[in-house]
């Protein structure tokens, strides 16, 4: 039988209050959802201001970055790069802004962050996965 770890509460607060205080550091009003290792949501947190939409956009980018193993990015990568038939792939946040959260080689889940620039909300997802995987 295998053994992984997973995230608990206790991460998963630690993942939103270090990813809040890069967003609030900017004033940056965006959302943070956390999710674990199947797309599964844990925690969601809408800054004043977001817009609705963010919350969607946010659960959505973590989902893939934890089923694709891999940065949201690297998918809308692939589509504007011309590999136009990822558009049909069973993932609805292939935009920038997913981070899948890594401990010990494994994927546990990932951050989604919606509501500024691409990069900047990549970056605010970043902070959130570096407070609990290095």
């Amino acid at each position: 039988m295998l053994s992984k770890p997973t995230l608990s509460v206790a991460e998963t607060t630690r993942i939103l209050d270090a990813a809040r205080a890069e967003a609030e550091k900017n004033k940056w009003a965006v959302t943070i959802a956390v999710a674990d290792d199947g797309g599964h949501l844990l925690a969601l947190l809408r800054l004043d201001g977001c817009a609705p939409i963010g919350a969607y956009i946010a659960t959505e980018k973590a989902r893939t970055a934890a089923l694709g193993r891999r940065e949201s990015k690297q998918y809308e990568d692939m589509i504007n790069g011309g590999r136009t038939a990822f558009l049909s792939a069973p993932l609805a946040g292939a935009l920038e802004g997913g981070v899948p959260i890594v401990v010990d080689g494994q994927v546990v889940g990932a951050v989604g962050v919606s509501g500024v620039k691409a990069p900047e909300d990549a970056q605010i997802a970043r902070a959130g996965v570096q407070s609990v995987a290095g």
